[in-house]
Order: structure tokens, then C-alpha cells, then sequence
């Protein structure tokens, strides 16, 4: 992927961050197997919805919801005094959250993010993090069925956002080679 192409797919990506993330896309895409047009639009699609056209790798949320209930113990969070929702709130590209999720990174990218949640904020670690996660979840595999609603609720869990996934995905397919 070129400077150009990235920012003919996401006009509002600032002239920085196309420098920041373009080679690290170039690095860490390929590596996983994120290779092919369909794998790339769909994936380029998902990570500028999440993190609004690489502005933020950090969820805006305070993370709070993620203390309490059902929802702090399927992500692997402890009770709401560790204050885990907050510490391991989504991060990176694809906004990866909670404990569990973090500890499953640390292990596959071999860097401790449980206990350095900060690091998956950083672009390079956003990048790989995402590719990585991507990857682990079978997300090629729904990209070359073109299957882009089915990736869309594996991200999201839901559809949230899912009209603006698509204006990129379009996008995407359209300027990638």
C-alpha cells in the first residue's frame, strides 16, 4: 500500500500519521498474511472505523463498563477495585480489550501489554497487534468469502459503526491494486 493510496481510501488521515502508518502497514499486513486485496480493503476498512481514520489507539471510553458484571468476566477482568476495565481498555487498531485479550496478545507478540497496557497505544504495536489478532481470529478467511458483515461483528461483537465500514471497505477495493 502507498502514502497515496491510504490517503485516496481515508481522506481525513493527517499527513503524519499516512507516514507513521503506511510503512507499518507495509510490515506487519504481509507477515500475517494480510495480502491480497479483499484481505487488505477489508482490513484497512475495519482498523480506520476503529480508531477514527487513525486519530486514536485508545478506546475514548473510560473503560469503566468493563469492571462490573458478565461483561468483566468474559474479558478476563477482575473485580471493579483492580479497576482492570479501565487499565486494559480497547487499544491498538482494533481495539483490543481486557485482561484475557491483553495476556492472548502478550503471549502471541511475545511483549508483556498486562503489564504494560500503555505499549499497544504506541503505532507500531497498534499495527501488529491488529494484524496479529486479525489473523488469530480467522478473519482472512472471512475476507476472501467477502464476508465483510461477518468480520464487522467479530470486531464490534455488533454492527456498530457498520455504514462508515463500508464507505472505506468500497473505498479500499476500489484504490488497492
Amino acid at each position: 500500500m502507498t502514502e497515496e493510496q491510504l490517503r485516496k481510501i481515508a481522506p481525513h488521515v493527517s499527513e503524519e500519521n499516512i507516514k507513521i502508518y503506511t510503512p507499518l502497514l507495509n510490515k506487519w499486513m504481509p507477515y500475517y498474511s494480510i495480502n491480497t486485496k479483499l484481505r487488505q480493503a477489508a482490513f484497512i476498512a475495519q482498523i480506520l472505523h476503529e480508531t477514527g481514520s487513525l486519530r486514536c489507539t485508545e478506546e475514548i471510553a473510560s473503560g469503566e463498563k468493563y469492571d462490573t458484571g458478565r461483561l468483566a468476566v468474559k474479558l478476563g477482568n477482575t473485580p471493579q477495585k483492580d479497576g482492570d476495565g479501565e487499565r486494559y481498555k480497547g487499544c491498538g487498531c482494533i481495539m483490543i480489550t481486557g485482561r484475557a485479550n491483553y495476556a492472548a496478545a502478550s503471549k502471541g507478540l511475545g511483549v508483556d501489554f498486562v503489564s504494560h497496557p500503555e505499549l499497544l497505544k504506541e503505532p507500531c504495536y497498534a499495527v501488529q497487534s491488529a494484524c496479529w489478532w486479525w489473523t488469530t481470529h480467522g478473519l482472512n478467511r472471512l475476507a476472501d468469502k467477502k464476508d465483510f458483515k461477518g468480520i464487522t461483528k467479530k470486531i464490534n461483537g455488533g454492527y456498530n459503526g457498520y455504514l462508515d465500514r463500508v464507505m472505506y471497505y468500497r473505498r479500499a477495493l476500489t484504490t488497492l491494486s
